[in-house]
């Protein structure tokens, strides 16, 4: 009868073990997972920020987003450089 008693009892305890192997075990694939998903999710975040970058520097520097060239007044002096004023232009009357 004793037997019986304790072959129950070291079924018990091998049963314990094993639940308790089995939810360290299943403990440490959630953290490789989670360190793997959260590796992944940076990495992954970094190739969409570097790529909107990208783009955007294309299509400003060489798109249809790059500034127009426009022309830029010319410089003609008004004034000559000697300081006197220049003479008016007179109408002529041409018959």
């Amino acid at each position: 009868m004793a037997a019986r008693g304790r072959d129950r009892r070291t079924r018990e305890e091998r049963e314990r073990a094993r639940a308790y192997q089995a939810r360290v075990e299943l403990h440490e694939r959630q953290g490789r997972r989670r360190r793997r998903d959260n590796i992944l999710g940076v990495v992954v975040g970094l190739v969409v920020v570097l790529g909107a970058i990208g783009v955007q520097t294309a299509y400003f520097t060489a798109g249809p987003g790059m500034p127009q060239p426009t022309l830029s007044p010319t410089s003609t002096p008004d004034v000559p450089a000697t300081g006197t004023p220049a003479p008016a232009p007179s109408e002529s009357t041409a018959t």
